[in-house]
């Protein structure tokens, strides 16, 4: 919502304008997240949400984007966005063109080997118009029981390594934040936006989330990796989510 609304330049109604910023969710399992930010940001209507993974829609588990408009790349095969970034942005040195490129990354995604190459890659060619975007839940599909510390129900992936100080000894620009803090994503993309095309090193943002944040039966499980609620469980999450930030439920607006 914030790079979406605040932060991107773009224009929905010229989807394919070449000097629009462009996003990447390499993620793309995280799909339906953003094409919920794309017809709220009037990319397409709202109604069509309700058809997302059906064999005829354009909303389908990984965003495609010869079917929506958007998109600027289609994702889905784990570790390939980075480098797809990576091209578009030394693309976009090479023409001398301003547009600043935003990657969305997962700490489970980013054990592969590819990633690292493009991360190396990055900072050979000084793509100060880079960013990419670490959603550091420390969970992912697959992997191992989790062990003690661990913040959910699996082995985290990056358990005892300090990403940041990886990502600084590769030449980039470190900025960690916590993942559900308006405020700090806010300024977080702020200061990437400001610093872009300046000092020759590309930026990541590492943002410490709870996988399912919110939700009682989704929070910290693995398995709500792809999860179908039922629908009591849908209504549990509406009331769940609805709560003040403080857990009051007598109606105040204190916060």
């Amino acid at each position: 919502m914030a790079l979406y609304f605040r932060h991107l330049r773009i224009d929905p109604a010229r989807p394919h304008w070449s000097q629009r910023d462009r996003f990447i969710l390499s993620k793309g399992h995280s799909a339906v997240g953003l094409y919920s930010v794309l017809a709220l940001r009037g990319y397409f209507e709202v109604e069509e949400l309700s058809t997302f993974d059906q064999g005829d829609s354009r909303l389908q588990g990984h965003p495609d984007m010869k079917l929506l408009p958007g998109i600027d790349s289609s994702t889905g095969s784990l570790g390939q966005g980075l480098s797809v970034g990576v091209g578009i942005a030394l693309g976009a040195k090479k023409r001398r063109e301003a547009f600043h490129t935003f990657v969305m990354l997962g700490d489970g995604e980013i054990e592969e080997g590819m990633v690292w190459e493009a991360v190396f890659a990055a900072n050979r060619f000084g793509l100060d118009n880079l960013t990419a975007i670490l959603d550091r839940n420390g969970l992912q599909q697959y992997g191992w029981p989790a062990e003690p510390g661990d913040r959910g129900d699996r082995s985290d992936p990056w358990r005892g390594v300090d990403v940041a100080a990886v990502f600084a000894a590769n030449g980039w620009n470190v900025i960690e934040i916590d993942g559900h803090d308006a405020t700090q994503i806010d300024s977080a993309l702020t200061a990437v936006r400001a610093a872009s095309g300046t000092g020759g090193k590309p930026a990541v943002i590492i943002a410490t989330t709870v996988k399912g944040k919110g939700i009682s039966f989704t929070e910290g499980t693995y398995r709500w990796h792809n999860g179908i609620a039922t629908d009591d469980q849908l209504e549990m999450a509406r009331i769940e989510l609805m709560q003040p930030a403080d857990g009051r439920t007598d109606g105040g607006t204190e916060r």
